[in-house]
């Protein structure tokens, strides 16, 4: 999401002493609450796998990576929004959907002196759903290390946890008093705002997000033709030779 300084047009981002209606609160409410439901399950889901083989957590973790595409499904339609915006209104001011706005403006009331803080929260809590759903994968596959399921969703955890780094770092910043949000993303701070900054944020995230989605549906792709085979890891008594049974329903 680019870095949006003053924010002209933007209805509801503005910092001023406006009240936000309550569907905006809740929502920013509710995807933090999804966000932390989601770590939860995927280390308590992680802590029960080694305690032995257990047969819902197999299915448990299948539900958490399903929540997690489900939710960069939303993630990403917001960036492709913006993209398709951007090629329609290149001069424009950046544009958010008007429920990324909402949920935006509600997390803005953590600090409302800060103007771009709630789009940058909404970001931050978008990508670590995103990062919950491949780090599902990765304990699903505990037993299963050379699947290409496997290889894949490490893949991912590498490149969306660096995604998210990106966007912790420029919270931090924006929440801290910067100027601009500092990151990858901005030239750490150095672009100066317009749209020649805008346009580079919106590609940059658009980008990254295309790319990790592309990593988590190879891995999802792999998941469903190797199901035995990881899907044996949780048997007491594994099925010889390997069936792809289909647990994924």
């Amino acid at each position: 999401m680019p870095n949006m300084p003053n924010m002209p047009g933007m209805p509801g981002m503005q910092s001023g002493a406006h009240s936000v209606p309550l569907w905006d609160t809740l929502g920013a409410l509710g995807l933090l609450a999804w966000a932390v439901a989601m770590w939860l399950a995927v280390a308590g889901l992680a802590f029960a796998d080694r305690q032995g083989r257990r047969m819902w957590v197999y299915k448990s973790s299948l539900a958490v990576i399903l929540i997690g595409v489900a939710g960069q499904i939303g993630h990403l339609l917001e960036h492709v929004a913006q993209a398709v915006y951007w090629i329609g209104h290149p001069e424009a001011p950046a544009w958010m959907t008007p429920w990324g706005t909402g949920m935006a403006r509600g997390f803005g009331q953590i600090d409302r002196s800060r103007a771009t803080l709630g789009m940058e929260i909404l970001h931050l809590v978008g990508n670590f759903i995103f990062l919950a759903g491949l780090a599902a994968v990765m304990v699903i596959t505990r037993r299963a290390r050379r699947t290409r399921t496997r290889h894949w969703g490490r893949m991912g955890v590498w490149m969306q946890g660096i995604h998210g780094l990106e966007h912790l770092a420029l919270t931090i910043s924006v929440w801290l008093g910067a100027k601009q949000a500092v990151g990858l993303s901005t030239w750490f701070g150095q672009l100066q705002p317009g749209p020649g900054a805008t346009t580079y944020r919106i590609w940059w995230h658009f980008l990254a997000n295309v790319a990790g989605s592309v990593i988590f549906v190879l891995a999802l792709w792999n998941l469903r033709r190797e199901r035995g085979q990881i899907c044996d890891g949780f048997r007491d008594t594994p099925v010889r030779p390997t069936a792809p049974v289909d647990v994924l329903v």
